[in-house]
């Protein structure tokens, strides 16, 4: 299991922007056969401030999200109009 932690920052006035992309973004990946679960959040009292947590059965379930066309479309160049990936982090699963 194949763990990716994501934080999104939107830009001031671009929050619902944000969402529906976000919206559509996590829609679509959630169709993928590798992609085990891709849930976005808004941090409580910054909210401009999103945390996306997502599984992938493996790396090549990853490499296949990162390749999408949904993915090549919202996150690589929708997304960055209205908000900045401040970080993100690879996690894989122990025990």
């Amino acid at each position: 299991m194949i763990v990716l932690a994501v934080t999104w920052m939107a830009k001031s006035g671009h929050e619902a922007d944000a969402v529906a992309t976000l919206t559509k973004l996590t829609e679509e990946s959630r169709k993928e056969p590798g992609c085990v679960m891709y849930q976005v959040h808004r941090h409580k009292t910054e909210p401009r401030r999103f945390f996306i947590y997502e599984q992938y059965r493996d790396d090549a379930a990853m490499e296949a999200h990162r390749n999408a066309p949904h993915f090549l479309e919202y996150a690589r160049k929708v997304l960055p109009k209205f908000a900045d990936r401040v970080e993100g982090h690879l996690y894989e699963l122990i025990g």
